[in-house]
């Protein structure tokens, strides 16, 4: 599970590089998508654990065994929740994005000079 580990944290930062050095507000949403792949595939590799199950109770893992034999399913319910909100917040980018390429008919960062502190 190392190899899932190093993929997310270089998907972290290569949206971490899109984010910073794109002018364009799509390619800036597209990197922090990526850097939210990354996150997930790193909080997923930390709560795998090889030689166990998947939390399901059946039959297949005794109920005497079941502590030693099956995975935490917190890390995963985890996931699944920030992809839903990691899917919701890319919504509300991109609804932004337009409304700004509505307003001036350009999505290039550089444009926005009077939002800028």
């Amino acid at each position: 599970m190392i190899f899932v580990t190093v993929i997310g944290m270089l998907l972290v930062l290569v949206g971490l590089w899109g984010m910073m050095s794109r002018k364009n507000l799509v390619k800036i949403v597209i990197g922090f998508s990526i850097i939210d792949t990354g996150i997930h595939l790193i909080l997923v590799s930390m709560g795998y654990i090889e030689g166990r199950t998947a939390p399901i109770l059946n039959d297949a893992v005794p109920m005497s065994d079941r502590l030693n034999r099956v995975v935490d399913p917190i890390p995963s319910a985890l996931v699944l929740t920030a992809i839903v909100i990691g899917l919701a917040v890319t919504a509300l980018m991109l609804t932004f994005v337009l409304y700004m390429w509505r307003k001036k008919g350009s999505v290039n960062i550089e444009d926005f000079a009077e939002q800028k502190w």
